[in-house]
Parts: C-alpha cells; sequence; structure tokens
C-alpha cells in the first residue's frame, strides 16, 4: 500500500511539474498549451517514452473532473437573459455554423465506413470552435471593444448551449438506448434546460443569493459541491456530466459567478490540463499517422467553412468586409470540446481518438494564425489593381501667325 502511494506521487508530481513547464514554454512561443498537453499525454501513455502505471486510475477521475469545471467556467460566463437574447439575434447564423462545419465531420466518418453513431460524433468534432483559445486569442490580438466581437462571442454561445442538446443525443446513441430511449433522453434534456433558464430569469438572484458568502472557502466549497452533486444526477439521467455543470453556471449570476470564477480558475486550469494529458494517455501515438492526412484535409476544409460561417454572421450583423474577415478567422480554432466529444466516443470507432487528436493538434496551432492572418490575406488577394492612368493629350504646339 504504502509503495503504491509513493509510486502514485512521483508520477503525479512529474506529470503536474511537466505541465507546469509545458505551459510556460507555450506562453512563451504565444500560443495554447493544449497542443502540448496532448502531445505530453501521447508521452506518457500506452505506447509512448514514458507509461504511468500507478497513477492512471487517479488521472481519469481527474480528467472527469476537469471536463465539468471547463463547462461550469464556461456557464458562468453567461447569464440567462444572454443565451436567450442570442437565440433571438443569431438562430439563423449558428442554424449556417452547424450545416457548414457539422457536415464535413459526418460525411467523413461515413466515406470510411465508420457508421452513423461515429458520424454523430464525428460531426461534432468539426463543428465546435474552442471558447477558450478564442477568447484568449481575441483578448491577445487587442480585439475585445471591436465590432464583430459580439458576433464571434454570439456563435460560441450558440455552440456552447447546443451542447445541452447534443451530448445527451450522443450519449444515448453510444449507450444504444435505441430511439424510445434517445427520444426520452433528449426530452429530459430539453426539459431540464428549459427549466433552468426560466429559473435563472425569474430567480437567478435568489439562487444567487442563497449560494453566495463572504468567505471564499465556504463560497468554493458550495460552488463545487453543488456543481459535483448536479452533474452525477445528470450523468445518472444520460443526459450528461457535463452540461449539468454548465447548466449550473448558468443560473449563478452577479458577484457569486464573478467570486467563483476567480476561486475555481486554477482548479479549472489543473484539471483541464489532466483531461488533455488523460486524453493522449489513451490514444496510441503509433495510430496517429495512418489517419494524419485525414486530419490535415479535415482541418483545411474546416478551417475554410468556419471561416465563411464568421462572414456571413458578421454580414448579417452589418459589420464591414474587414470585420467579417476577422470574425471568420478567430473561430477557426478547436480545442476542448472537440476532444470531449472524441473522448465519449472513442469506444465506438478505435480510430476516432488518434483522428480527433491530429485534428485539434492542428487546428489549435492553426487557429490564433488564421485570427491573426486571414483579413490582411484576403485584403491582399481582393485588392483590384490600380486602373492604368491615361496618358494626357499633348497641347497643340503654338504655331507663328
Amino acid at each position: 500500500m504504502h509503495e503504491n502511494i509513493t509510486a502514485l506521487l512521483i508520477e503525479l508530481g512529474a506529470v503536474i511539474l511537466a505541465l507546469g513547464v509545458l505551459g510556460r514554454i507555450a506562453g512563451r512561443l504565444g500560443f495554447s498549451p493544449i497542443p502540448l498537453y496532448l502531445l505530453a499525454g501521447l508521452a506518457f501513455g500506452h505506447g509512448g517514452l514514458l507509461p504511468l502505471a500507478a497513477s492512471e486510475e487517479f488521472v481519469a477521475t481527474g480528467a472527469e473532473i476537469g471536463v465539468i469545471l471547463l463547462l461550469l467556467l464556461l456557464g458562468l460566463e453567461y447569464t440567462a437573459s444572454d443565451l436567450v437574447g442570442t437565440l433571438k439575434t443569431q438562430y439563423v447564423s449558428g442554424a449556417v455554423d452547424f450545416l457548414l462545419n457539422a457536415l464535413p465531420g459526418a460525411a467523413v466518418a461515413l466515406l470510411l465506413g465508420w457508421g452513423p453513431v461515429a458520424a454523430v460524433a464525428l460531426a461534432g468534432v468539426t463543428w465546435i470552435s474552442s471558447s477558450g483559445v478564442i477568447a484568449k486569442v481575441v483578448g491577445d490580438l487587442g480585439r475585445l471593444g471591436n465590432r464583430e466581437t459580439p458576433v464571434i462571442l454570439g456563435i460560441l454561445v450558440l455552440e456552447d448551449l447546443s451542447m445541452a442538446v447534443y451530448l445527451p443525443i450522443l450519449t444515448a446513441l453510444l449507450a444504444g438506448v435505441g430511439l424510445a430511449g434517445g427520444s426520452m433522453t433528449l426530452l429530459i434534456s430539453l426539459g431540464t434546460v428549459s427549466v433552468v433558464l426560466f429559473i435563472a430569469l425569474r430567480y437567478g438572484r435568489v439562487i444567487s443569493r442563497a449560494v453566495s458568502s463572504d468567505n471564499p472557502e465556504m463560497l468554493l466549497l458550495v460552488v463545487l459541491g453543488l456543481t459535483l452533486l448536479v452533474a452525477g444526477i445528470a450523468q445518472q439521467l444520460q443526459v450528461s456530466a457535463a452540461v449539468g455543470a454548465f447548466l449550473v453556471g448558468i443560473a449563478l449570476s452577479g458577484e457569486v459567478a464573478h467570486g467563483a470564477r476567480n476561486l475555481l480558475s486554477p482548479l479549472r486550469d489543473l484539471f483541464a490540463a489532466v483531461f488533455f494529458v488523460f486524453f493522449g494517455l489513451s490514444t496510441d501515438p503509433a495510430k496517429i499517422p495512418p489517419v494524419l492526412a485525414i486530419a490535415f484535409g479535415l482541418a483545411v476544409l474546416t478551417t475554410l467553412t468556419k471561416i465563411a460561417t464568421g462572414w456571413y454572421a458578421a454580414r448579417r450583423a452589418g459589420i464591414s468586409t474587414a470585420g467579417r474577415w476577422r470574425a471568420g478567422g478567430t473561430l477557426v480554432a478547436r480545442g476542448e470540446f472537440s476532444i470531449v466529444i472524441a473522448g465519449l466516443a472513442v469506444g465506438v470507432e478505435p480510430k476516432l481518438g488518434p483522428l480527433a487528436t491530429a485534428y485539434v493538434l492542428i487546428l489549435v496551432i492553426l487557429g490564433p494564425i488564421a485570427a491573426r492572418y486571414t483579413e490582411p490575406l484576403a485584403r491582399r488577394l481582393t485588392r483590384k489593381p490600380p486602373k492604368p492612368t491615361e496618358a494626357p493629350t499633348p497641347e497643340p504646339a503654338n504655331t507663328p501667325s
């Protein structure tokens, strides 16, 4: 027993220390640490350089908590009124986003012969942009005050809210519960989301006052405990623990949401890093090269479709041409949600995990580049050549009279 705990502490300490070093390297280079965390998982996992034995079960539990905290903090960013307002104004752009970006993933899965369930999963992988990466990129580029930024955030909000419907459907399909069971799961999910939004709109302040505490320790314990409890109940109802956590975040508002964000952000960062490592652990590095070409082709295709999505959404909002291109380029990055979806569905198709890993690695690196350079490149490519100037007509020479 003592030896097992010693090995667990050594392995866990080494992993967390390595993640800290990788995070600092990513910060120095100015890009998201997610690809480095995935690469670390590939190095530590089965088939990698340093397989983990004692700490793998602990890391798996930490990964589940990481997903829950990712969704909780995401929910804390929005109020119920924000979500309702976004639904009213940008639902058309959200539908275009789904059609342009989910269909390529579904089509590729079907063409590869992976079946309809894997097609639904890969559709989600290619559909959802990374809110975390995009929020960081927008801040780093100093575009928080730009006119196109609310459009970008509106698309992200719709995608995040769509997860409350998509994840239960995917969970039901993966469980093989059939049409009746899947319909019941979807009804439960939609009913839960509707009830939470209604309660948050009508009684959000009451809930926030009940949870509020001047003592940071008490606030942390109450919010974290409530989130884990609701996530567990949601999982039991096959609604998805992640969706339960997201709904808890939406229900909290005001000073409570602000205080909870400050307290939980370090925990979110720690356990989210563990989650990405765990996904890498469950992927055999030897399985990535066979799907690398497919992942690259899918990444290029869905880069173009995301740019088209942002351009269309910004155009509907009356944004200038330059802002349309900036909106499109900013939406390219994929990240945490794509990995969450692939992690759920990896048992259906063994190649889905390696493909999703390679796909996210490509787009989490390409995303910040696209955000920075799409608009200048589009401006250069669409610049009209200057019209040739006509030579002035020579004046007739003065002839002597």
